[in-house]
């Protein structure tokens, strides 16, 4: 037996605003566009934001060390009232220098924040 599914695309333009000075898409606007797919996928088939607007949610982000030239993070969303996990995701940001060149060993001021956070010695 199949299951219907329910599924809408919505079509964005990406503003100027929304990309980095190689002009690819900031990834931290990925999450406000899943927002925007969210909000019209209600619209179309109506179950309006609303709805579950009045629920409040708790973020929670965790740093992975890595001894590479990356900066990693998970995120654990959760409904403040019933503390169940409505989300997870992760990002991995690289280093790359003023030439755009890939950096292969973390900058200095990283190494610093590390030590300083008591990551390394």
């Amino acid at each position: 037996m199949n299951k219907k599914q329910l599924v809408h695309k919505t079509e964005t333009i990406i503003r100027f605003s929304e990309v980095d000075s190689m002009g690819i898409v900031w990834h931290g606007n990925y999450a406000k566009f899943f927002e925007d797919g969210r909000e019209d996928f209600g619209k179309h088939y109506g179950i309006s934001y609303l709805n579950v607007y009045s629920n409040k949610y708790i973020i929670e982000t965790r740093y992975i060390d890595h001894d590479a030239a990356k900066i990693h993070f998970e995120y654990t969303i959760y409904n403040k009232k019933t503390n169940k996990v409505c989300a997870t995701g992760e990002s991995i940001q690289v280093f790359i220098d003023l030439n755009r060149e890939l950096m292969l060993t973390p900058p200095t001021f990283f190494m610093e924040w590390k030590k300083k956070m008591g990551l390394i010695d």
